[in-house]
């Protein structure tokens, strides 16, 4: 375990959606080709949302290796793979059916076991340990790259204010039966697993995220889930926002650069 304090986050704050959306994917590339040249494979997390969206870069871009991502959730809807609600479906949609990534190397919720959420969560929790354990051998996986979003309640993944899966210390993916916003059953990656990540970047864009990422930035002591991720060394946080989301930021922001 590291006993360097985390590192502070990083804050990108970008003229225009389309401008952060070209940085990003510059940003995923960079951290691929790192992960590649050192271990032959890239892992990476992606939550729903608008994130997928954001995302949109890497789409017929030649430096993307696809054959050499591992995709994981950072949450998903207990749900179908083909339900309106399935994060996978959103990021099939936004993303996966336009690229040529093997549908073996996107790990997805076995749904033969949507109705139980302990086996669920558990099985997925599985899927991790079979691509990191073995390889890795740290009592937590290691991503290269875990993405998020922020809801309007300062929410992200599937953990939310004031729930107990926020003092989640052991399991890599817990179940939430009480999510107060539908669908009601969901799994989540949680924060040991987030927060022993290389680099987790948050997605923030739009008027509608002002308000809530100040208090997550500039009052980080009110422990919002979002300001909950806090990389341990050598980890870093990175936020991507807009110059829109970033408007009432007192916190500074730095330029981006590869």
């Amino acid at each position: 375990m590291s006993h360097h304090p985390p590192n502070p986050p990083i804050i990108h704050s970008f003229s225009s959606p389309e401008v952060l959306t070209s940085s990003l994917a510059s940003f995923i590339l960079k951290a691929q080709k790192e992960a590649i040249d050192k271990k032959g494979r890239f892992t990476i997390a992606l939550s729903g949302g608008s994130l997928p969206k954001q995302l949109s870069g890497l789409i017929g871009n030649p430096a993307v290796k696809w054959d050499m991502w591992q995709v994981f959730y950072a949450d998903e809807r207990v749900v179908p793979l083909t339900d309106p609600d399935s994060n996978h479906l959103l990021c099939s949609t936004e993303l996966f059916n336009k690229v040529p990534i093997p549908k073996e190397n996107i790990h997805t919720i076995d749904t033969s076991l949507l109705s139980d959420l302990e086996e669920l969560s558990d099985a997925y929790e599985k899927e991790l340990i079979k691509e990191f354990a073995q390889k890795d051998a740290a009592r937590f996986p290691v991503f290269d790259v875990i993405l998020l979003g922020m809801g309007p309640d300062g929410h992200t993944a599937s953990l939310f204010p004031g729930h107990d899966l926020l003092a989640e210390e052991d399991r890599w993916v817990a179940y939430i039966e009480d999510s107060p916003k539908p669908p009601p059953n969901r799994i989540t990656l949680t924060y040991p697993v987030i927060n022993h990540a290389l680099r987790v970047v948050f997605v923030a864009v739009g008027a509608g995220k002002a308000e809530i990422l100040s208090e997550v930035l500039d009052s980080p002591e009110k422990g919002l889930p979002a300001s909950r991720v806090r990389p341990v060394h050598p980890g870093q946080l990175f936020w991507f926002v807009d110059e829109a989301a970033a408007a009432k930021l007192q916190v500074a922001s730095a330029e981006f650069k590869l």
